[in-house]
């Protein structure tokens, strides 16, 4: 134990090693290149606002990067427009082109997915089940006080009492 102590306390050697003039190599760390950031066909499908089984086969293959659904946004590809304009939509779409809620869909028995022509048929129709949901949906329409989300329902009107001979309020 003598002997560690020893050479530990007089070995100045290894500290004169480091107080030098002489530069060091620089062990830190050094920032890595920025990777690609890959989004996966479904999410880019959602960015875009198109419905991802109706995409070509080349855009459902692979992920894409930010850089590449940028491009897409700023200069939408023939196949990109046409989906836009004519469709089938994702059901968010579809739901906000009639101006409802997507349960509200659920509840009208729409599949997930529908061209520009149906929904327009749907607009001209106007089912029932679309009008009652579009009520709903859109604010200030004309909603019974009390049947908003969160609101507790109104109270019944109390109910005016008969005079009926059975009850007089006496027991």
């Amino acid at each position: 134990m003598g002997r560690v102590f020893q050479t530990r306390c007089s070995a100045a050697a290894p500290y004169a090693r480091l107080m030098t003039d002489q530069p060091r190599e620089d062990n830190r760390q050094q920032p890595k290149p920025p990777k690609q950031q890959l989004l996966s066909p479904k999410t880019a499908a959602e960015k875009l606002g198109v419905y991802l089984p109706a995409t070509p086969e080349s855009f459902r293959a692979e992920s894409i990067s930010r850089d590449a659904l940028a491009a897409l946004q700023a200069d939408p590809p023939e196949w990109l427009s046409t989906l836009r304009k004519e469709g089938p939509h994702p059901r968010n779409e579809v739901s906000y082109r009639l101006g409802v809620s997507n349960s509200a869909l659920g509840r009208g028995g729409v599949s997930d997915s529908l061209t520009t022509a149906e929904i327009r048929a749907l607009l001209e129709e106007r089912p029932e089940w679309l009008v009652v949901e579009r009520e709903k949906f859109a604010p200030g329409s004309g909603r019974v006080p009390g049947t908003a989300i969160g609101e507790r329902p109104a109270r019944p009107e109390p109910v005016a009492a008969d005079d009926d001979d059975e009850y007089d309020g006496v027991v």
